[in-house]
């Protein structure tokens, strides 16, 4: 399966993870009765079945309802939202709608945007736009989504308005037939185009996030260099799988992550100059946008391709990082001697 950053082997709708400790007071008790007291928000009957679900683990394994906890044991909760307790309310949300027909919506998402409903964004998801633009895609599961982007991800996503383009769609992500193409501003110089083919699982301890793992599932990205600045390779990445923080995580492993990705990546170098670092506090999201996508249409067969302009946030990092290394290059030829004529290109740019 495909994705962005996330696809439908990935995508669990009403879950997220927490990590607790156990305290010291609780030294004793049954695992379900320091749940609740713990998980206050959540009814006994329903923590206990998510014990039995499998959704609880007692540092790192499966437990039972009766499991007596002793006190600094780490928890992990996969907590589910009760979809009777969900109400997807339609709400008048704008849309950048690039294409649409009686099939299928192509939309340009904002950075920012989380894409459905889930614990702590029950309301102002793209989903409950959808259901206020498109009421039909609500007798569509997950309202006509197939795949998303990570909420500070940008770029392009494919919403079906029927449920026969909704399989039609699934399974070409199933078939990896399903084309998408992101823009991104990588750190440190990336000498040449490449590919990283790491599994990709759930962080061993960090339970929020994702990391190259051995027991992971089998994650490919591609990338190009586009242009190359001072401190920073502006590249294009095409998934060949979709999980979780793909290109995200890949990137990290290499030691080349994200401009501003505040999970994945690390401070700025403290030397940069005063413009980039105010261009990436700008920024303030990952360096990321789900530029092209194309696909077969479930309805006609013809190929169909689309792109989405670079948001204003990424351009204005680009066009930053850009002067930054045409004064580095000026400061360069002054300080250079004046018989020398060997000057170092510095920028590659891929047409």
């Amino acid at each position: 399966m495909m994705q962005s950053d996330i696809e439908l082997d990935d995508y669990n709708d009403f879950s997220d993870t927490r990590v607790l400790t156990v305290p010291a007071d609780l030294a004793g008790m049954r695992l379900d009765a320091a749940l609740a007291k713990i998980l206050p928000d959540f009814s006994r009957s329903r923590l206990a079945t998510w014990i039995k679900d499998q959704q609880v683990t007692v540092d790192g394994a499966p437990a039972t309802t009766k499991t007596k906890l002793w006190g600094g044991e780490t928890l992990t909760v996969n907590v589910q939202a009760d979809p009777n307790e969900v109400a997807f309310a339609a709400e008048d949300i704008p849309l950048d709608v690039i294409y649409e027909d009686d099939a299928l919506i192509v939309i340009n998402k904002p950075a920012g945007l989380v894409v459905h409903p889930g614990s702590g964004n029950w309301e102002g998801t793209l989903l409950n736009a959808l259901l206020f633009h498109y009421p039909e895609v609500r007798q569509i599961p997950r309202a006509g989504i197939v795949h998303r982007l990570d909420k500070d991800t940008s770029g392009l996503m494919v919403v079906a308005r029927t449920l026969p383009a909704q399989n039609n769609l699934v399974q070409q992500l199933q078939a990896r037939t399903v084309k998408r193409h992101y823009l991104a501003v990588a750190r440190g110089n990336i000498k040449r185009d490449g590919t990283v083919d790491e599994p990709i699982g759930r962080h061993p301890r960090e339970r929020t996030k994702m990391a190259v793992v051995h027991t992971g599932k089998e994650s490919i990205t591609h990338y190009l260099v586009l242009e190359k600045f001072a401190d920073y390779t502006l590249i294009e990445c095409r998934l060949e799988t979709g999980r979780t923080h793909q290109i995200r995580v890949h990137m990290a492993h290499i030691k080349h992550s994200l401009a501003a990705d505040q999970v994945y990546g690390a401070a700025p170098k403290l030397d940069i100059s005063p413009e980039v670092r105010m261009a990436l506090e700008e920024l303030n999201r990952q360096a990321l946008h789900a530029r092209k996508l194309s696909l077969v249409h479930p309805t006609t067969g013809k190929t169909m391709e689309w792109k989405a302009p670079i948001p204003h946030d990424l351009e204005q990092l680009i066009f930053t990082l850009r002067a930054d290394l045409e004064l580095a290059k000026d400061n360069y030829d002054e300080d250079d001697d004046e018989d020398d004529d060997h000057d170092c290109e510095l920028i590659y740019v891929r047409e």
